[in-house]
């Protein structure tokens, strides 16, 4: 089995877009449960939430705030998964919860190459 990622991008910065802390549990329920069922089949590899501080390095060393500088769709979190091919890893991604919201996403990648550095 091959490993890829999953990358959940949601809007973090509009008000608007925020759910309430009611609705906040509600999502990480969905989330844990879909986390879990891909747990349960011995797919899942790991993952975590971002915060929405950060940073950005530009070539030539140029630093900015962000990651919002250029667009308020930001990368909330991201889990590794896997599986036999890109065909079922994205039938997993289908899954998942964050896409229920309006505008927000979710972007698979085979992970090509480890680092056997360690």
């Amino acid at each position: 089995m091959d490993e890829y990622l999953i990358l959940m991008r949601l809007d973090l910065i509009t008000k608007d877009a925020q759910p309430s802390p009611e609705q906040m549990q509600v999502y990480m329920k969905m989330y844990q449960d879909w986390v879990g069922g891909i747990a349960a089949q011995n797919k899942f590899v790991g993952g975590t939430g971002l915060s929405t501080e950060g940073k950005v390095i530009k070539s030539g060393q140029i630093i900015t705030d962000g990651p919002f500088a250029e667009t308020k769709e930001s990368i909330a979190g991201f889990i590794t998964i896997r599986a036999k091919n890109f065909e079922e890893a994205i039938n997993i991604a289908k899954e998942c919860p964050i896409l229920n919201g309006p505008g927000n996403s979710v972007e698979v990648r085979k992970i090509a190459g480890v680092d056997n550095t360690r």
